[in-house]
């Protein structure tokens, strides 16, 4: 019985049998404002939007996902490659200009960090200019972004 009861615990991966005990607390430099709150979306701090109900929307991006979305303008000053972090399970799009357009390709995307609640960050390549960002297939009626640099 003993035997088995280790054999089972070194299965279990790490992450799961350690809980986060402060939630945000060693975010990297990039992400540091990741917990300071915000109007706009930006580099050092986060934005929290009301998200709605997609079906009641026209003019989504193509690859909208249904249920709730936000939406918001943002300005890039110098070109470079930047993520839009999102804290919940969701799709993000971004197309150039306030108008929009077709959505942009992503360059890379992944996770938050471990012990965050940073969920998704999807990177794209920017020029200097407007944009609007999208996250879709949202199922809470908040949605926080926060723009990153790399």
């Amino acid at each position: 019985m003993l035997m088995l009861a280790l054999l089972l615990a070194q299965t279990v991966p790490a992450q799961a049998t350690t809980a986060c005990k402060a939630p945000d607390a060693s975010l990297p430099a990039a992400l540091a404002g990741w917990t300071t709150p915000g109007d706009t979306l930006a580099t050092d701090r986060a934005v929290s939007l009301d998200t709605v109900d997609g079906a009641t929307l026209k003019g989504l991006p193509a690859r909208t996902r249904s249920g709730r979305v936000a939406s918001l303008e943002f300005r890039v000053v110098r070109a470079g490659t930047y993520g839009i972090a999102l804290d919940q399970p969701g799709w993000i799009d971004v197309l150039p200009g306030a108008e929009g357009g077709a959505a942009l390709a992503s360059v890379a995307h992944g996770h938050g960090p471990d012990c965050s609640t940073i969920r998704k960050i999807v990177r794209f390549q920017l020029a200097a200019g407007t944009y609007r960002a999208f996250a879709s297939g949202l199922r809470q009626d908040k949605a926080k972004l926060m723009l990153v640099a790399q």
